[in-house]
């Protein structure tokens, strides 16, 4: 099996961080904390035009086809930028819900609406998953996809009542949503919404963890740049051991990492049904390089990483609450227990590396 990235894959990515770099600066981002939005409207035409509201949508229904795999490097750019606007999450988690709705002949005339909205960037959607509190930039949705139990509706916001939170990360906008579900709003329930929303989380999950590899990324770039510019006793302090040392243990972690994240876009992708254990595996591993990353930057920068002045503080404030959407170290352990401890799991190196530990059909209950 081929494990590598096609050229056009890796092109997509490398022209979409080009983009990022030039307009996702450190000055544009401070200057969303003090606006009521909070997003960059010019830069999210800019993102649409790029194609990333139909990326993830069958090519039946008007959109370009593409699956996870060719979109987890896209969010992974996305968190090395520390892109504010949550267009991960709703290319990743949003977009794909609505087109599992359609696939199940489920919901009303207004999801393939909703879609198309999407699609042609002239509707913002937010997901309120019940493993997450709060809904980031809900207070710029037009529309939200609710739970109620293992019901799924989908409700205009002007139909909700949103309560602000803050949140250590300022570039992100914190919302508790209450509503009053009805029979008129409720999209799905019983099994199917079950399912829905177990899909959900999984991409929701898997969006977080490729952003905080790019998020990791970003903290490795900044820590090299600044040992190479600050200078202590007439050399640079990146010349000390015990300043490579620090980012070195991050970069190693990376790199064990990212196998792990891109496995579980691909199991996702080929059978979504069976991507718990890999979704959880890439969220807990993702996760803990980051919180790595975060700690040992802020020690090379002598512990003023995380001060207002400091631009690293936008990227390590970022993991924080990453590494806690989508379900917490906890959660994500919890889930691989669960699945090892079966007593017909798939242990082994021909599972463990092998194409059969996805698609061999097994009782995963």
């Amino acid at each position: 099996m081929d494990f590598t990235f096609s050229d056009d894959q890796l092109s997509f990515r490398d022209a979409l961080h080009a983009m990022l770099v030039g307009e996702v600066t450190t000055d544009r981002i401070r200057s969303r904390w003090d606006t009521d939005s909070g997003t960059d409207e010019a830069l999210l035409q800019q993102i649409q035009a790029f194609g990333f509201g139909s990326m993830l949508v069958p090519e039946s229904l008007d959109g370009l086809g593409l699956d996870l795999v060719d979109f987890v490097l896209l969010a992974e750019a996305c968190g090395r930028a520390a892109l504010p606007e949550p267009v991960v999450e709703s290319a990743m988690v949003v977009t794909p819900l609505l087109v599992d709705v359609l696939d199940r002949g489920l919901g009303n005339g207004f999801v393939q609406e909703v879609l198309d909205g999407l699609i042609a960037g002239t509707t913002s959607v937010a997901v309120a998953h019940p493993i997450n509190p709060c809904v980031n930039f809900a207070h710029r949705a037009d529309w939200l996809l609710l739970e109620h139990g293992d019901e799924l509706h989908l409700i205009h916001r002007d139909s909700t009542t949103l309560k602000s939170h803050k949140s250590v990360d300022p570039s992100r906008r914190l919302a508790s949503v209450t509503f009053d579900p009805s029979s008129d709003t409720q999209i799905a329930n019983g099994e199917a919404g079950a399912k829905l929303w177990r899909a959900t989380l999984n991409r929701g999950a898997l969006a977080s963890a490729a952003q905080l590899l790019g998020l990791t990324q970003g903290i490795i770039d900044q820590c090299i740049q600044y040992s190479t510019d600050r200078h202590q006793f007439g050399r640079a302090i990146g010349v000390n051991q015990a300043v490579k040392h620090l980012m070195a243990d991050v970069a190693v972690q990376l790199e064990y990492v990212k196998p792990v994240v891109y496995r579980a876009a691909y199991t996702a992708a080929v059978s979504p049904d069976r991507a718990d254990f890999a979704v959880s595996h890439a969220k807990i591993a993702a996760a803990r390089a980051a919180m790595l990353a975060a700690r040992n930057s802020i020690q090379l920068h002598g512990a003023m990483g995380y001060t207002w002045e400091c631009d690293l503080q936008i990227w390590v404030k970022r993991c924080w609450a990453l590494a806690r959407e989508w379900g917490d170290d906890g959660f994500h352990k919890n889930r691989m227990h669960e699945w090892l401890l079966r007593p017909n799991a798939l242990l082994g190196p021909e599972f463990t590396f092998g194409r059969r530990s996805i698609t061999d059909s097994v009782d995963v209950a």
